[in-house]
């Protein structure tokens, strides 16, 4: 009988004896192992024996979540039978959410010094300040945070929902300055307060299972048009007055959403179809997110002398938010939000940190620190991910 290796949140056999994983008070049972991983004559574990089994051993034995199937509610329950009693799979589930609901603090750390700033000039009387302020890019960051928030309360995620609810509120509070300081054009003000009221309603009542389905699918198709419109927009934007400047792409791309929603919805696309446009809100959101290091980094090149206007620490809570959502994205084999978590911890954060290290923004303890802690944080978490696919999801083949 071979053995076999699937995730903590893999199916499980019906007709599997879970007694057989891990009690609290035995020791390790040795047939759920090659005999070269314990220590001879002691059924003792032998980590560096261990340690010889790779993640490019397991690739075969574990299957991860397809991409189209991310938003797909409660995806690590798909076919297991009376796993989540489990005590591994409560620690795990409960270890990664608290780090998930730890990244509230890094995040809204991030918008704080601009609220209290905008404030600060707002008081004096100095709105020219706050023109420094792109309101379209808060906008389209807004639209992001909305996205994900749908995405997360889809799926029941309740700490990342509560990490994109305060994005959408500290998003719209310095959009609302922006309004006082007429930075933003009130018309665009009135529209994006009235989005922003009915998705955190909408997403509420989703959530706690008390909205009607058809109004859902109304607020989904919406995101999902402003989306996929408003992303290839701003990745144009990016490289303006390189190429014309041009509302070309958004229109286009207006054009396919609302015909691909259209499609969806009048049975004209196949099932796989129907399950890619599903995804597409929370694609875009992630992909919006993503771009933003991009267009950061664009701007480092084009003008490096700007990079001294970069928060040092901003760039550190970036990094430190997005690695405390790696490891819950990792435990629910959530491919769209690890993707992102991992974009964002080492494309943004970090990345924005090497460039102001090698324009001496800041001194050399402060990047040695950084890369150490990501360094550590990522690597020991993988190790830590790996032992407990061994010590708690080892299942024998029939």
């Amino acid at each position: 009988m071979a053995d076999s290796l699937s995730l903590p949140i893999a199916p499980i056999a019906a007709n599997y004896d879970h007694s057989s994983l891990l009690s609290r008070n035995s020791a390790f049972s040795s047939r759920l192992l090659p005999s070269k991983c314990f220590s001879s004559g002691k059924n003792k574990l032998n980590l560096s024996s261990l340690g010889q089994y790779s993640f490019h051993s397991l690739h075969h034995r574990v299957s991860p979540i397809r991409a189209l199937d991310s938003d797909v509610p409660h995806p690590l329950h798909k076919g297991s039978v009376d796993f989540k009693s489990k005590k591994s799979y409560e620690q795990w589930d409960s270890l990664t959410s608290t780090f998930s609901g730890a990244a509230n603090i890094p995040f809204l750390l991030l918008q704080l010094p601009q609220i209290i700033l905008n404030a600060r000039n707002l008081l004096a009387g100095n709105k020219t300040a706050l023109l420094a302020v792109p309101w379209l890019g808060m906008l389209t960051g807004l639209l992001g945070n909305l996205s994900l928030l749908s995405y997360f309360a889809k799926k029941k995620e309740k700490e990342a929902a509560v990490v994109q609810t305060l994005g959408v509120l500290s998003t719209y509070v310095v959009i609302s300055q922006l309004a006082m300081a007429e930075a933003m054009p009130l018309p665009h003000f009135m529209a994006t307060s009235v989005v922003v009221g009915s998705g955190l309603i909408l997403n509420l009542l989703n959530y706690y299972n008390i909205l009607n389905r058809r109004i859902w699918q109304i607020w989904e198709d919406f995101i999902t048009v402003g989306g996929l419109s408003v992303l290839p927009q701003i990745m144009w934007s990016t490289f303006v007055p390189y190429i014309p400047n041009s509302i070309l792409p958004g229109a286009i791309a207006f054009i396919l959403a609302v015909a691909a929603v259209t499609m969806a919805h009048t049975g004209k696309l196949s099932e796989k179809g129907v399950k890619f446009v599903g995804a597409i809100s929370g694609w875009t959101a992630t992909l919006l997110f993503m771009w933003m290091p991009v267009s950061q980094m664009w701007t480092n090149f084009l003008n490096p002398d700007n990079i001294k206007g970069l928060s040092a620490i901003s760039m550190l809570l970036a990094m430190t938010g997005n690695g405390l959502m790696i490891p819950r994205a990792l435990f629910i084999r959530d491919f769209m939000w690890f993707t992102g978590s991992t974009w964002g911890t080492v494309s943004y954060g970090y990345a924005n940190i090497v460039c102001l290290y090698i324009f001496n923004s800041i001194g050399r303890e402060f990047f040695i620190a950084a890369t150490v802690g990501l360094i550590s944080w990522l690597g020991c978490f993988s190790t830590t991910i790996k032992l407990s696919y061994v010590l708690y999801s080892y299942q024998p083949e029939t």
